[in-house]
């Protein structure tokens, strides 16, 4: 049996934190039987200070990098950076659902927001993030991991990721072993504001993993590294393909021209990377 290195800190933090539904959700139960998933996590100031943590994620999803190509195979995993095979820096409209790599890497993304959005954090013949969203101080606020653009919801701080066959153009709903992101700028793990009561705190950063009937199989709060332009990671891998689909919350507030001020936490998204997407028996 695969050891589980799962810090306790974890595992009560997903216990304890309801989920919001999706459309397609369930009843969030836990089974008796249900075993952890392996928890790969870093924080730090450049893309060196959570890099290991990166690849050792990618090593326990499996080699190699399936790229574009259809499948299902049998081995290896799934990435997608945002930046256009390299030095792409436009900005995109905001769109949803988002199904730019739904046939290509099987991964479909929507948001209950305007869109979801690739945007530089500057510059860019659009103004990057600073530009889509009319606040100057994204440019130093964001910075990403593989450049240039990172990944952003407009008009609210929530992303669902669905999986499917690559190849298929989503007629093939799949499931994966495991999901990871890399964030920008998580200043607070536990969310805490302005009007929140000690004891009585929301969560910053989340990721929810959900199985195909839409149960709640697990769910963690990211780390935090305090700073503008911070990096931290989040993946995590269970023994069977039995994610469905994943709910990301970034930040405690949508990002915006007036976002709460330094009390409030925003955060924006670059790297995916996931298992290669099976189909559902």
């Amino acid at each position: 049996m695969r050891k589980h290195a799962l810090l306790s800190v974890i595992v009560a933090a997903g216990s304890l934190v309801a989920a919001a539904p999706l459309a397609h959700a369930g009843k969030n139960k836990t089974p008796k039987n249900f075993v952890p998933p392996l928890v790969f996590q870093a924080a730090g100031p450049t893309p060196e200070s959570i890099q290991s943590a990166v690849n050792e994620f990618r090593a326990a999803l499996g080699e190699p990098n399936n790229a574009s190509n259809p499948g299902p195979l049998a081995t290896g995993r799934r990435e997608i950076n945002w930046d256009g095979g390299g030095g792409v820096d436009a900005t995109t409209d905001p769109v949803t659902p988002f199904n730019v790599f739904l046939n290509t890497r099987g991964g479909q993304f929507t948001t209950p927001g305007t869109g979801l959005s690739q945007a530089p954090p500057s510059g860019g013949p659009q103004g990057g993030l600073a530009g889509l969203f009319n606040n100057q101080s994204y440019g130093t606020t964001f910075s990403a991991f593989s450049p240039l653009r990172v990944f952003t919801p407009v008009d609210s701080n929530i992303t669902d990721a669905f999986f499917f066959v690559p190849g298929t153009d989503g007629a093939e709903p799949a499931t994966v072993t495991g999901f990871g992101v890399i964030f920008s700028d998580v200043d607070q793990p536990d969310g805490s504001g302005p009007g929140k009561k000690k004891g009585n705190r929301k969560a910053s950063t989340l990721i929810q993993y959900f199985g195909a009937d839409g149960g709640l199989l697990f769910s963690s709060l990211v780390p935090a590294s305090p700073g503008d332009g911070n990096l931290s990671f989040f993946g995590a891998v269970f023994d069977d393909a039995d994610i469905a689909s994943v709910r990301i919350t970034t930040g405690d507030v949508a990002l915006g021209p007036d976002d709460g001020g330094p009390k409030r936490d925003i955060v924006v998204m670059d790297d995916f990377i996931y298992g290669e997407p099976q189909a559902l028996p």
